[in-house]
């Protein structure tokens, strides 16, 4: 089967959450089927994956993406009835590359919803709509959040995303999410169109415990720093849980490590026991000297990879609701949930006070991810889908037609 694969960014190295996912897709229907891809190329270094793509074997080509010039590009559509997300993932470019390879397609697979909208004009494909998170949900969060004029432009862009959502999840062959409960608000919102769920996973092998390189009261967050939700938890957590704390441990750490920090992330270091590191290699030893991994995260739908890779390297997690309910486990025994300040503060007390105990709930954590989250175990249904879908499937339906 030939498949044509499009995602918002160019999908390797996998060092971040989309590319994670969308290389583990890639390898796994490449063990089978040819894919091409084509996506988008943030920097050089987005690049240079495209090339290595190539080189063994998975043709990829990149389309050039500013991501400032492209918000700015996207501000007429406000005057429109179009969401800002189609006019920042725009590209006459890369619906050329598309139209290009659509022919020699015999299914388009589309990774987020914005690149949905490339393989629209070509109904001639079986298409596959796989949302990395509902994203009309998303921004419904966001602007409940927010104070005006962005709760209005948010409100906005949840409508009109939610319209287009709709749309092309009728139209396409499949839609994809990675949790029932995002499934299931994808059909409360938009019922009758036909969905699957294909979790995400974790590396096994990647992530092992090191629980000799563990320092007593330190803290870890891993992320994507200029991510809202990871912006807003974080500073809600050095903010607000910190200070709840600092009486009892003043030797306390809090280590926030990802890429591309904002200005109030890096303002985040001034305070009492926090660090910023900014974009590292491997985020392995830094989860290693962690005894606690928290993900306070108030606005999150979908898995949290950074909550799965905390739990295979057997941290025990403190977690809200919404960076946890999508990994399906139970709290108090394959993690702690804890929302408000004051909760989330008891909860890692009560860790730092009993390391035995917080050692044992890392190892449930780990024993919880074996037995659930290997990748090799949650991409079967995506084999099942692609026979669904293939040629020789549509052939048989067809002949079956009166």
């Amino acid at each position: 089967m030939r498949i044509l694969f499009l995602a918002q960014r160019v999908p390797y190295p996998p060092n971040r959450g989309d590319k994670i996912t969308t290389w583990r897709l890639i390898e796994r229907m490449a063990r089978k089927h040819e894919v091409r891809v084509i996506a988008f190329a943030h920097d050089g270094a987005d690049r240079d994956a495209a090339r290595h793509l190539s080189s063994i074997g998975i043709q990829t080509t990149a389309v050039d993406h500013a991501a400032t010039a492209a918000r700015l590009r996207s501000l007429p559509l406000l005057l429109t009835g179009q969401p800002l997300t189609l006019g920042v993932y725009g590209s006459k470019a890369l619906q050329r590359a598309v139209d290009r390879e659509a022919g020699w397609a015999d299914v388009g697979y589309a990774y987020s919803s914005s690149m949905g909208a490339f393989l629209e004009p070509h109904g001639r494909l079986a298409r596959v709509m796989h949302f990395a998170e509902l994203d009309s949900d998303k921004w419904r969060q966001y602007a409940q959040r927010s104070s005006a004029p962005m709760s209005w432009v948010y409100g906005r862009e949840q409508r009109t995303l939610l319209a287009f959502e709709s749309r092309v999840a009728r139209s396409f062959s499949e839609n994809v999410f990675c949790t029932p409960l995002e499934q299931r608000v994808f059909q409360e919102q938009i019922p009758g169109a036909s969905s699957i769920v294909l979790r995400n996973g974790v590396d096994l092998k990647y992530y092992g415990p090191q629980p000799e390189l563990a320092r007593a009261r330190h803290m870890v967050f891993t992320g994507v720093m200029n991510y809202l939700p990871n912006v807003d938890g974080c500073e809600f957590f050095a903010r607000e849980v910190l200070p709840l704390l600092y009486g009892r441990y003043p030797d306390l750490r809090f280590t926030i490590v990802g890429s591309n920090p904002t200005p109030a992330v890096h303002a985040l270091a001034k305070l009492p026991g926090v660090a910023v590191t900014g974009f590292v290699d491997d985020t392995r030893p830094w989860l290693a000297q962690a005894a606690i991994s928290v993900a306070p995260l108030r606005i999150a739908r979908g898995i949290q990879n950074k909550v799965l890779e905390a739990m295979a390297m057997g941290l025990p997690v403190v977690g809200t609701l919404s960076a946890t309910q999508g990994i399906e486990g139970v709290s108090g025994h394959d993690y702690l949930v804890a929302d408000s300040a004051a909760s989330q503060a008891d909860a890692i007390a009560q860790l730092f006070d009993a390391p035995s105990d917080a050692r044992e709930l890392g190892a449930r954590a780990r024993a919880f991810v074996e037995r659930e989250y290997d990748w090799e175990r949650v991409l079967e249904p995506l084999d099942q889908l692609l026979e669904r879908l293939g040629p020789a499937a549509q052939q048989t339906t067809a002949e079956q037609r009166p």
